[in-house]
């Protein structure tokens, strides 16, 4: 086998040229153990290349054709390609021999050009087989974006398992360009030690009344600059579109059972449409939450480590009971069982929850008390109004009593608002509604479980019905605020309050009563019909309803914002790259152990190991 070498080099500082003729593709034998096999380090009098020699004399084997196609620089960077296949080569001819003197300098030009990335290279075959393949030696895996896999259930295995399946890519060691960009993207995530921020964590990086905004001086855990993937924007706040449908479901159903309005001739069809609406609202919320649930796991735990957002962990049970109670048929032909299915985690997150406000520690009430832990406690009564309905007696009490007291300590600490609360800006005014929600529903299921709507449900129901009436008369909590899912707070207190309005309506039967009832109701329903196509409009048309979730961007510990400014500088530029190893290793980093065992250390590098004792 015979092979033809030829280097094409310009000549610099004494002003001449070379000029030589372009290299011809070099025959290479195909070694029988390996398919493929570039030798750039041993010499080509080497007992193991010899070898291979007479393996490759003695047996026929496929010729391959390989170019190389790298562009000349002063640093010398085509030398070290030209030496790599130099070394593989047979003994030269004579006429050759002058390339010996040229080749001479190279170890020195290889660490000059040391920090320069070298491009893909292409092997194929001069005789194809009849399924020829083109094998690309891709780096794309080394250089992916893996700030994202902190938060994977899978880390990114699966994926790279299915590309190798597909024979999409094939891994192969990352240079030093690829290592320093796998750097990167570590050091741009959380250490991934299997912990969540603690509270005190999430109140120290995040403001904002529902500590829903990242601090300046924070650096996210995930890339602000971009739009994440769609599950991890979706929050577990959606499921407050499943309590303001669902709650209309069971409007109807009252308005179309009490005495007291049934003079409008509610037709069941309307109960009946609205139920099977809000069923397929909850079902599709579920299975899109059900996926953050198993892709990003880690992601769902942040929220429910979060002191404001676990609160909403409440709301898919509590819309779970809404479509029960507004089944188009009556709620005692429903099985007991399914009320305790509904209730036990309800019971759970009071036992979590109420646990935290007593403790005194991170999460007391007093720190973490906003309109959204409402919801941890309108779970009880609306447990208990169903449980009434279904014909228990005992434990729907049981539920009431510790909503009762639970809301009694947490209306005290909201109106007392200490100090150190923050105040609620614009955007989260609806949430005020929320203050009605507890004693609306606390009104119907107290009367449900005395058989009548005495004194006790009088005095919850006056409350709630104040409440509305001092927040529907601030204008100004109207005026400009931007739409978010904070609006559908505005919906289920509205629709809870027009229930206990007819239900009261029933026991004090007049002509105000049953305007009031139907007033609040065509109020609440046009308020749920305007927030429900306004989601619709946002979600579809401008596609802006689900914003990156900040909130769960926290990193465990504190970076400040230069730590992420070194890290974009060491993957900028190579004259910056001596300095930025220097610092990582100052520093102890993971990433500086990697490069120094492939790389000479930087001048400052040795300057400081000469300093050290």
């Amino acid at each position: 086998m015979s092979t033809s070498e030829s280097v094409q080099m310009a000549g610099m500082g004494d002003g001449t040229s070379r000029t030589r003729p372009l290299p011809e593709p070099l025959r290479l034998p195909l070694p029988p153990a390996r398919t493929t096999f570039v030798d750039g380090g041993r010499a080509s009098g080497s007992p193991v290349a010899a070898a291979a020699a007479r393996t490759a004399e003695a047996t026929e084997t496929p010729r391959y054709s390989v170019a190389f196609s790298v562009p000349a620089s002063p640093s010398g960077l085509h030398l070290g390609a030209c030496a790599s296949v130099r070394s593989v080569a047979p003994p030269q001819p004579a006429e050759h021999q002058h390339q010996d003197a040229v080749a001479a300098p190279l170890p020195q030009l290889l660490n000059q050009a040391r920090y320069h990335s070298q491009p893909a290279l292409t092997i194929r075959t001069e005789e194809p087989p009849p399924l020829q393949r083109v094998r690309t030696v891709s780096r794309s895996d080394s250089t992916r974006d893996r700030r994202f896999d902190h938060f994977k259930t899978f880390s990114g295995r699966l994926e790279r398992q299915l590309s190798n399946l597909r024979g999409v890519a094939v891994d192969i060691e990352p240079t030093a360009d690829s290592s320093s960009n796998k750097i990167i993207s570590e050091e741009e995530t959380d250490d991934d030690d299997g912990e969540v921020p603690t509270a005190d964590r999430y109140f120290a990086a995040l403001e904002g009344a529902e500590l829903e905004t990242l601090r300046p001086t924070e650096v996210s855990a995930l890339p602000q600059d971009e739009t994440w993937p769609f599950l991890l924007r979706f929050p577990i706040n959606a499921f407050g579109m499943c309590l303001g449908v669902s709650s209309q479901a069971m409007l109807w159903k009252t308005l179309q059972s009490e005495p007291s309005t049934a003079f409008l001739h509610v037709s069941p069809a309307v109960n009946n449409a609205l139920w099977w609406v809000s069923t397929s609202l909850m079902a599709l919320i579920s299975f899109i939450y059900l996926l953050k649930v198993v892709f990003y796991f880690e992601a769902v735990r942040r929220e429910f480590h979060h002191p404001i957002r676990v609160n909403f962990f409440f709301a898919p049970w509590i819309a779970c009971l809404f479509l029960v109670k507004g089944l188009p048929r009556s709620e005692a032909d429903v099985h007991h069982v399914v009320w305790y299915i509904l209730m036990a985690p309800i019971l759970f997150l009071d036992l979590k929850i109420y646990g935290q406000w007593m403790s005194g520690g991170d999460r007391r009430l007093s720190k973490v008390a906003t309109p959204t832990n409402h919801l941890a406690v309108v779970g009880n009564f609306v447990g208990a109004l169903l449980g009434a309905k279904m014909g228990l007696r005992e434990v729907p009490i049981f539920f009431f009593a510790v909503g009762v007291v639970h809301y009694l300590v947490l209306f005290v600490t909201l109106y007392q608002r200490l100090p150190t609360n923050a105040k609620l800006p614009k955007e989260l005014h609806p949430v005020f509604f929320l203050f009605i929600a507890a004693p609306s529903v606390a009104s119907v299921g107290w009367a449900r479980l005395c058989g009548e709507f005495n004194y006790a449900a009088k005095i919850l129901y006056f409350t709630s019905l104040f409440l509305y009436m001092s927040l529907v008369v601030r204008i100004n909590m109207f005026r400009g605020v931007r739409f978010s899912l904070a609006w559908w707070a505005y919906t289920f207190p509205m629709t809870s309050v027009a229930i206990a309005t007819a239900v009261y309506a029933s026991a004090v039967t007049n002509v105000l009563t049953r305007a009031l009832a139907v007033g609040l109701s065509g109020v609440a329903t046009v308020t749920v019909a305007g927030v429900l196509v306004t989601t619709v409009y946002r979600a579809f048309v401008r596609k802006d309803l689900f914003p990156n979730d900040v909130s769960i961007a926290v990193t465990q510990r504190p970076k400040a914002k230069f730590g992420k400014i070194l890290a974009h500088i060491r993957a900028s530029g190579d004259g910056v790259k001596d300095l930025v190893f220097a610092v990582s290793r100052h520093g102890g980093s993971s990433g500086s152990d990697t490069n120094s065992t492939s790389e000479s250390p930087s001048p400052m590098a040795r300057g400081r190991r000469r300093a050290e004792p």
